[in-house]
Parts: C-alpha cells; structure tokens; sequence
C-alpha cells in the first residue's frame, strides 16, 4: 500500500536547502535552521532495520505517527556526523516522548555498503535510543524512498542536511536544515506533534 498524498514545496524556498554538494555542506553547521512546507508520497516498502529485521517504511514506522527523518551514510565525515549528534541530542530533549507517539528515522543512502550491522553499530556512536530506527534495503526501494520524500540525490556525496518532519495523523509536513541544532529540530516537531503551524 502506498501512502498518497500531493507534493507541494512552500514559494520561495532555498538558500541552506537548495542542492549544495555535500562535500561543501560541512562548514554550515552554524547555519540558520530553514523550514518549508511539504507533503510527500510515502511508499510502504519493505526494507531493514538496524537489527536486520523487515520493517514496513509506512505503516511500521511512520502511519499515526509523528517523526523526523533525516538521510545518512555510515562512511560519511562531513555532515553526517552532526546530524546523527543532533538526533542523539533530540531523543534526550523529547526523550519522554521518544518510541510512544515520535519516532526518530534515519535512511541510508548508501545502501551497497550500510548494512543493518553497520548502520547499528553507526548510531551506537550517538547513543540511539529505542524510537530511533535506521533503515537500509534494496537500492531501487531506497531511491523510491528518497524520491518520494524528495531527498533524491545522484551519488551519496552529493546529499544535503535535510531533516523531514511530519505528523502523519493530521498531514501536516515540513523540511528542516539538519545543522541547525538540536534545540531547533526539537522546537519544530514539537509544533507538528501539537498541529501547530510551524513558523517560516
């Protein structure tokens, strides 16, 4: 089953989300964190987690919930890295929240290399916390994936920090700059946890 809903992107958006290359993105950690709005398509594809179990990406991980997706690969030095220190530090701030009604997701997209195992032993380094899943598959249903969220990418170095937040109960979807900190993306699912509008 396939979650449908129209894609739309908020007017004016850019600047620390537009199509930097990512070797050229580490340096912006102190960048302003940019929301804009969206609502993506989002697959029910079967793919691993982080203990190599099946998971279904809609309906496991994201149907009723709200979450923050952000897209990793375990051999990355440069923004990977403090993306997964921001969501270390988000599931401390919303901690009494984390695995209940907010889930934590990070996808790979590297998925020839990340395996559950080093995916697991990636997010150990962050301290992952039940409510933070990891997820790798098939290239094909990876890209579907990315596709759907519109975080494709045409090679794994050329991917930007950006952080998908949605409340998949009400609808509501935003994009976030992952380097902003951990304080901001906590402030912003926050908002979408209580149906508020985030402000641009």
């Amino acid at each position: 089953m396939t979650r449908r809903i129209a894609f739309a992107l908020l007017l004016g958006a850019g600047g620390a989300l537009a199509q930097t290359p990512h070797d050229r993105m580490h340096h912006a950690a102190g960048g302003p964190a940019r929301e804009e709005a969206i609502k993506p398509s989002i697959p029910d594809l079967v793919l691993l987690n982080q203990d190599g179990e099946k998971v279904r990406f809609y309906s496991d991980l994201v149907k009723g919930k709200v979450v923050a997706i952000n897209f990793i690969f375990t051999t990355c030095t440069t923004i990977c890295p403090p993306m997964g220190a921001t969501f270390g530090k988000v599931q401390s701030l919303l901690r009494q929240r984390m695995g209940n009604d907010l889930h934590l997701i990070s996808v790979s997209i590297d998925p020839a290399n990340d395996t559950p195992q080093r995916l697991k032993a990636w997010g150990d380094k962050f301290h992952r916390q039940p409510g933070w899943t990891f997820v790798t598959g098939p290239k094909p249903e990876i890209d579907a994936l990315l596709a759907s969220l519109g975080a494709s990418v045409s090679g794994k170095a050329e991917h930007t920090p950006i952080v998908v937040i949605g409340n998949d109960a009400t609808g509501a979807w935003t994009r976030a700059y992952g380097l902003g900190g951990a304080t901001q993306v906590a402030k912003i699912i926050d908002s979408m946890a209580a149906g508020r509008q985030v402000a641009q």
